[in-house]
């Protein structure tokens, strides 16, 4: 045997196995095809909110009248926002690669497949393994009709080459990847529709949360069908099932992901290939369940969908509980420093029964950290008349996880 684990995938499954097993003495071996990090890191999470940063601070810079600053934005140079990214990709990537290195995993940058349940080949060379680690993550869903060709229709991956802003982009699915890309293109004033086969957007997410985005892209100028899809494309027209058509210089295919993962027995699957849910966080704790025997739970498993104003949820949504549970909502409009940050969209919403909280759902500014203080609640059972005794400081978003609960009757 050369080695007692083989990992194929250095994704956040496939590198958090190796280094959590190679720290416990373990001799480990990591295959990537490409480069470490995976789909999050170098065409996923990380780029896109560098995307988003770039986005925020032209936005920003749009309304520096009103904070005594003059700019002129004539001159914008969308590639030096390209730039900025992948700047940012390759200092992460080779935190990441030295973290790796230093753990004492050894890395092979080839093609794997498997052989047999502890046979690996690559480069012509087998591996002799004690247990194979199967974290070959997933790729762009693609729909019929609807092809990826790089130039007119893209996916997820192809979004990331553009070197210069389309004047306007179709977005089909408006899940996490849709969401953010329409609030990056219409953030450097592309023209921007959003195409959704459900009867709202986000329709993984809690009712009210969807309705609210919904009314934050009216009046931010996104167009949306729902309950909508594409009917056909001729000469680069897209028609829908609706009756209406549009022209735009991009179409953008964000309707998820398909798990890349091979079949033989007696290997171990993690990530995106296990076909669950599809989140770095959830690779990463799978990881950690399978080397370390930390347990997670996994229906308390966070979502977020990063830009202005954040969006988070974690546990049941108003649709999923009967009358049985309270739902309150705070407006964030409620928080002064909502109001000095210029970021009044928004609110918390908690449903909650017997003392307890069973799901909390934000839009905010900061919603990405505040739902963590929620989720430690759910997660340790903590009674709402016990998170009252803490002292919340002013003036913070935080607070209005406070004030919600004392909304509770």
């Amino acid at each position: 045997m050369d080695f007692e684990y083989g990992i194929i995938g250095g994704g956040p499954a496939g590198y958090t196995a190796g280094v959590n097993l190679a720290k416990q003495g373990h001799s480990v071996v990591l295959f990537e095809k490409d480069k470490l990090g995976g789909t999050c890191m170098n065409k996923g999470c990380i780029p896109t909110k560098s995307f988003l940063h770039s986005a925020l601070v032209y936005s920003n810079l749009k309304k520096a009248a009103e904070f005594g600053a003059s700019t002129d934005l004539s001159n914008f140079d969308f590639s030096k926002v390209v730039e900025k990214k992948n700047q940012t990709v390759e200092k992460v990537r080779k935190a990441l690669e030295l973290t790796v290195k230093n753990s004492g995993v050894k890395t092979i940058y080839s093609e794997a497949c498997i052989k047999d349940k502890n046979t690996i080949v690559a480069d012509g060379q087998e591996y002799k393994v004690g247990q194979i680690i199967a974290a070959c993550g997933s790729k762009p869903k693609e729909l019929k009709g609807m092809e990826f060709d790089g130039e007119f229709i893209l996916n997820s991956d192809d979004v990331l080459n553009l070197n210069k802003l389309p004047e306007s982009v179709l977005i089909i699915g408006s899940g996490a990847i849709g969401t953010e890309w329409a609030r990056i293109f219409s953030a450097f004033d592309s023209v921007v529709t959003v195409v959704e086969l459900a009867e709202h957007l986000i329709p993984t997410a809690d009712i009210e949360v969807s309705k609210r985005i919904e009314r934050i892209y009216k009046q931010k100028g996104i167009k949306f069908y729902l309950n909508d899809c594409v009917e056909k494309i001729e000469n680069k027209t897209v028609y829908l099932k609706s009756g209406a058509f549009i022209s735009p210089e991009i179409i953008l295919v964000a309707v998820g992901r398909v798990p890349i993962c091979p079949v033989c027995e007696g290997i171990k699957i993690l990530g995106d290939s296990a076909g669950e849910i599809q989140l770095a966080h959830y690779a990463i704790n799978q990881a950690k369940e399978y080397t370390l025997n930390i347990p997670f739970e996994k229906s308390l498993t966070p979502s977020v969908i990063y830009g202005e104003p954040e969006i988070a949820w974690v546990g049941l949504r108003e649709q999923d509980v009967d009358e049985s549970y309270t739902k309150t909502t705070l407006p964030i409009t409620a928080l002064g420093k909502s109001w000095c940050d210029d970021a009044t969209d928004g609110f918390i919403k908690l449903i909650t029964k017997d003392n307890l909280i069973y799901g909390a759902h934000i839009v905010s500014k900061e919603a990405s950290a505040l739902i963590h203080t929620l989720l430690l609640a759910m997660q340790q059972k903590i009674t709402l008349d016990k998170l009252k005794e803490m002292c919340f400081a002013h003036p913070t978003y935080s607070e209005g996880i406070f004030d919600t609960i004392c909304r509770i009757t």
